[in-house]
């Protein structure tokens, strides 16, 4: 697998391809970013009930941001995009009792393959406790 050499995800839960996105190099007015956290939060709950995930004690999380074209990247500046889309996923479609320490670790972000219109994807393990 392209990263940490894990086995495959229990779960993908693909956003939809061409969605804006948030960066935290952006410098929005706090409208615009409450409106785009609302979105990524909305379309990762209603990826997560397409997935079908169960409810969940802990899960380990990858945020995959697939660009638009090869420029170089670091994905990490859009973890804000991925945490929106984690809350939504998880916390409001009720697979975790809340998104803390205890029960999730990460989004970690991660580059992957050019997408047209760019994507996010986040990739689910369930967690053990070791």
């Amino acid at each position: 697998m392209w990263f940490d050499e894990r086995p495959p995800p229990d779960w993908t839960i693909e956003l939809p391809p061409g969605m804006e996105l948030l960066n935290s190099n952006q410098r929005l007015h706090p409208m615009a970013k409450g409106r785009l956290t609302k979105l990524l939060r909305r379309a990762g709950h209603k990826a997560s009930l397409a997935v079908g995930l169960p409810r969940l004690e802990r899960v380990y999380v990858v945020g995959e941001l697939r660009p638009t074209d090869r420029r170089r990247r670091d994905p990490g500046n859009w973890y804000p995009s991925a945490k929106a889309a984690v809350d939504g996923a998880m916390t409001d479609a009720g697979v975790l009792v809340d998104d803390d320490a205890e029960h999730l670790v990460g989004p970690d972000m991660r580059l992957g393959p050019i997408v047209k219109g760019g994507q996010l994807v986040l990739h689910v393990w369930r967690g053990t406790d070791t």
